[in-house]
């Protein structure tokens, strides 16, 4: 009876996603690579013992970084230029 009520969750799930019009390719990227990405940090963490200058350790890998952070960021970014502007 498991199967069911999983099958009939992510059903709903599913239809909502589907309503609001939420992208299905970022989804399916992060179910995909998201372990990856998480085991490739936790092993940077551990051979670095913890340091994050690791991430900026030359400009090619800070590069990244940095872009990284921003495109997180984006949206917090662009809000608090719009506030600042009086827009």
């Amino acid at each position: 009876m498991l199967d069911v009520w999983l099958m009939i969750v992510f059903g709903i799930l599913g239809y909502v996603m589907k309503k609001l019009d939420y992208p299905l390719a970022p989804l399916v990227l992060s179910l995909v690579l998201g372990d990856r990405a998480e085991n490739a940090f936790r092993q940077s963490m551990l051979a670095s013992r913890g340091e994050l200058s690791v991430f900026w350790s030359n400009s090619l890998v800070g590069s990244i970084t940095t872009l990284a952070l921003v495109m997180l960021f984006w949206p917090a970014i662009s809000a608090a230029w719009r506030r600042l502007r009086g827009g």
